[in-house]
């Protein structure tokens, strides 16, 4: 029997013009209330962004395919912009597979796929530009690491922000890692039985699995949605990374890529240090 295309999910298109105001602005009033009531953001540091500016945003993710902290930065850029003004977050399509209502929700959002060409196509259309370099590593990162700045090595947004001429605006937070507790990673067993001819569990490598305790499995394996747990989350805003060169030959220089990659995660690692004691100390 042949399936009616109209009732079968659709696949996002993941571009910019599937970014939908008026879905946005419906779903305000839910991030209100988890903004305010639910993780009791604070977030300080707007002043280092110019009203007009066009900036690329570069985080640490936290608390697992949620993101919490993700989600309530692009709240208040909302909150303080307006929905018509755009930001769009790079996001890895695979994680979405199997999860069609919520990627075609997501794309309404902003998100866009993981891709150069569509964060320089975002960027080139005068949005701002959200990215987590460390992807699900980052994300599902142990808990003991949850004060680390981990890229992973991932060198990509260097480039973008050498080859477009945009200043990079770190962020950081704290409690966000709080809302999911990853006790361990065990993707190198995983890789160890798949060379064995096991088959990847869920069917995507995402290069983590992790061991964690969080809502609504209580012990899950595996990197499998969550409910972030009601932890007060801190964000902050730090001040723009503007580099001594740019355009594509700074870009295609490995050692000035390297040195810049290296300045972004000291400079991010140093704030985070520093609104780590001050959370700790109120």
């Amino acid at each position: 029997m042949l399936k009616n295309k109209q009732n079968a999910p659709t696949k996002p298109e993941w571009s910019l013009d599937e970014r939908d105001p008026v879905v946005i602005q419906s779903l305000l009033p839910l991030w209100e209330w988890l903004y305010d009531n639910y993780f009791r953001v604070e977030t300080s540091g707007w002043n280092h962004i110019l009203p007009d500016e066009t900036v690329l945003f570069v985080g640490t993710h936290n608390g697992g395919f949620a993101a919490p902290d993700m989600l309530m930065m692009i709240y208040d850029w909302f909150r303080r912009y307006g929905v018509e003004r755009p930001i769009y977050a790079l996001t890895d399509s695979k994680v979405w597979q199997g999860f069609p209502p919520l990627a075609q929700l997501a794309s309404k959002i902003g998100a866009i796929t993981a891709h150069p060409k569509m964060a320089i196509t975002a960027l080139r259309s005068g949005a701002s530009l959200l990215l987590y370099p460390g992807g699900a590593q980052d994300i599902f990162r142990p808990h003991s690491q949850r004060h680390q700045i981990y890229f992973s090595g991932r060198k990509a947004f260097i480039k973008l922000a050498l080859r477009e001429q945009v200043p990079i605006v770190p962020l950081i937070s704290v409690g966000a890692h709080d809302t999911l507790i990853v006790l361990t990673d065990c993707y190198k067993i995983l890789q160890q039985l798949k060379s064995l001819g096991i088959n990847w569990p869920f069917g995507i490598d995402l290069e983590v699995f992790p061991i964690y305790l969080g809502l609504p499995w209580g012990l899950a394996i595996g990197p499998l949605p969550n409910i972030p747990l009601p932890v007060k989350i801190h964000t902050r805003i730090c001040p723009k990374i503007v580099f001594e060169r740019y355009g594509s030959e700074a870009a295609s220089d490995r050692s000035y890529v390297n040195a810049c990659y290296e300045l972004v995660i000291n400079k991010m690692q140093q704030e985070l240090d520093c609104l780590v004691k001050s959370s700790q100390a109120s």
